[in-house]
């Protein structure tokens, strides 16, 4: 089918306004590859350092006439989704010699974990860990010995941080290596039923923490569908898994093949060969699309509206929440993973998973099919599911139909006929709905606000029962700027309960919800935020606030000359302790949500 005309349009819009810093971007490729720093040009002082430790690999290493692949690894064994990584270094240089190429480890970076820090101070460091990943790939690639990349990361600011860093050489062809999701555990409906109770104060915390651990009980990536498993999408859609890579789980004899078969085709898409595929190449204004477009269709996580703008503009492509909002206007909603739906990626992946969500896309036209992708074909190749024949790893196209229509649908008979990201703007400035996680009938909240300076206030506001009405809740002073942004998932189980008891009620901020949220109406990322200026400064407690994800409206109905004479509110003081004082620089220096929240790509000129 031919590509939809919307997608066709928006993608057209993105290319003319990227030209010049894409058209820079290219020409930076191309030099860094015809006369950057690699291994004929270092000196032999340099050269010795950089093999004097790689053991057997030394001699193909010193001769030079073999890829080198630079291993970026986010492993921690305190992260559940980056624990499988441990032994993977030592694996893929096994598999390396076997294709008759070298590896190394070039860095390693912080990988920190959202469930660990929800709700917590170290909340405050997660969005700016993104811009230390990329900050730490480049110092891991700047060594000139590598001529691929491997990138061994999942979690959510840990695949953009990746990619944005890997970005800057991008003249080296570079596979993401996903490591899989844990098996299912506890129901993760029956998970967010013990938080609502512990909420109430009518269980414990001991029955709280059985809960979590019977969910969150295993090595590999959390199961519902947030920012991480929307990562692993998203790097499906634009091309840069060996195919079907996504959702196999840890552990398993067809997962270590597919990150083999990564190895392998390293060696066979560098510079050398016929088929050179540089990660900067297959990272275009069409990938870009088809990551936002498979954000829409599979009902992903929201932080990807502030990731998908710093990625793009480490390439030099400049997209903006108006991109995503007419896009999601004309991508159906086809996947219902919790917290949309009932089951988890698991689920969706016996359902018929990527394979099958990027044919039926592709049958619609609403992905780019002529995408380079690291495979040797085009998209076409990630419509296909691995799996193995004896000890062989094969290919089989996806199934002609859905294997479980609850979970997963068609293009043509979809869950919802658009993506269900909606940009609302108004007097409030510019924010971000997730329509596609509410019932349609909560779409358009009108009532009375209750001003906050942080999450911490509005849970007392909750115990102590004055928030048993109707009411939007803002909570400010929460974007880049003003504290690192962190997410307000604390939020959800309060705001749960006060819906779940007929109120209507409504979260208004310009920080960030997490990916694990859902079913309460949110207008989340606003800006300008507080601190730079934004409106959502001047709102007191007791104005009507109005949010309609019909159409696409975030306004404080006051009286135009009360509203333009009002001084803003102050900030809170700024926080220290956790390390967050170290981070000040980033703050300070960080560009709107709409562009990424980056003093890194902001100081950069990018």
């Amino acid at each position: 089918m031919s590509l939809n005309p919307a997608v066709e349009a928006v993608t057209a819009r993105i290319v003319e306004r990227s030209r010049p810093g894409r058209q820079a971007y290219l020409d930076l490729i191309r030099r860094e590859r015809d006369s950057g720093v690699d291994r004929p040009n270092l000196s032999c002082g340099n050269l010795a350092h950089g093999f004097a430790a790689s053991g057997e690999d030394k001699p193909a290493i010193r001769e030079g006439k073999a890829m080198n692949i630079g291993i970026v690894t986010a492993y921690n064994d305190m992260l559940s989704a980056h624990q499988p990584y441990g032994r993977y270094p030592e694996q893929m240089k096994v598999w390396a010699r076997e294709a008759g190429a070298t590896a190394q480890v070039a860095g390693g970076v912080p990988a920190m974990c959202d469930g660990v820090t929800q709700g917590q101070r170290g909340m405050e460091l997660s969005l700016f860990s993104r811009d230390t990943i990329a900050l730490s790939t480049a110092v891991g690639l700047s060594h000139g010995m590598f001529e691929g990349a491997a990138l061994l990361g999942i979690c959510d600011k840990i695949v953009p941080g990746l990619l944005i860093g890997a970005l800057r050489f991008g003249h080296l062809p570079t596979i993401l290596v996903p490591a899989g999701p844990m098996p299912s555990g506890l129901a993760n409906k029956e998970k967010q039923r013990v938080r609502q109770l512990y909420a109430e104060g009518k269980v414990g915390r001991a029955e709280l923490l059985e809960a979590e651990s019977a969910s969150y009980h295993g090595a590999g990536t959390c199961t519902f569908y947030g920012t991480a498993n929307s990562n692993q999408m998203m790097m499906e859609v634009m091309g840069l898994h060996i195919p079907g890579a996504a959702f196999v789980n840890p552990g398993t004899k067809l997962r270590q093949e597919l990150t083999r078969a990564a190895v392998h085709r390293l060696t066979q898409i560098g510079w050398d060969g016929g088929d050179y595929r540089p990660l900067g190449l297959c990272v275009d204004e069409k990938a870009i699309v088809n990551a936002a477009v498979g954000l829409l269709a599979t009902g992903g996580s929201t932080n990807h509206v502030i990731h998908l703008p710093a990625i793009a503009r480490a390439a030099g492509i400049l997209i903006d929440w108006e991109d995503i909002d007419r896009l999601s206007a004309a991508v159906p909603l086809i996947a219902r993973v919790y917290p949309n739906g009932a089951g988890d990626v698991n689920h969706f992946q016996a359902a018929g998973g990527m394979a099958y969500t990027i044919a039926t896309l592709l049958d619609g036209g609403l992905l780019h099919r002529d995408i380079m992708t690291v495979s040797g074909s085009d998209l076409s190749a990630y419509a296909r599911d691995p799996r193995l024949e004896g000890d062989v790893l094969v290919w089989e196209d996806a199934p002609a139909a859905s294997l479980d229509e609850t979970m997963l649908r068609p293009h043509d008979n979809p869950f919802q006929p658009d993506g269900g990201m909606r940009l609302v703007q108004g007097n409030l400035g510019r924010g971000t709905f997730k329509t596609s996680a509410v019932d349609r009938e909560r779409w358009t909240i009108e009532a009375p606000c209750r001003v906050f300076d942080d999450q911490d206030q509005v849970n007392a506001a909750f115990k102590a029962g004055e928030l048993n009405r109707d009411a939007i809740v803002v909570v400010r002073f929460q974007g880049p700027q003003a504290n690192g942004m962190p997410e307000l998932h604390k939020l959800t189980p309060p705001l749960g309960v006060l819906q779940d008891k007929g109120y209507k009620v409504a979260l208004v901020t310009d920080g960030r919800m997490s990916g694990a949220s859902g079913k309460v109406p949110a207008a989340i990322h606003l800006t300008p935020e507080a601190l730079a200026g934004g409106p959502i400064a001047r709102l007191r407690d007791g104005d009507i606030v109005r949010l309609c994800g019909h159409d696409g409206s975030i306004s404080a109905l006051v009286d135009a000359a009360e509203w333009d004479a009002r001084e803003p509110a102050g900030p809170p003081p700024a926080h220290s302790g956790t390390g967050r004082e170290l981070f000040a620089f980033m703050r300070h220096g960080a560009d709107t949500a709409e562009r990424g929240g980056s003093a890194m790509l902001a100081a950069a000129g990018l």
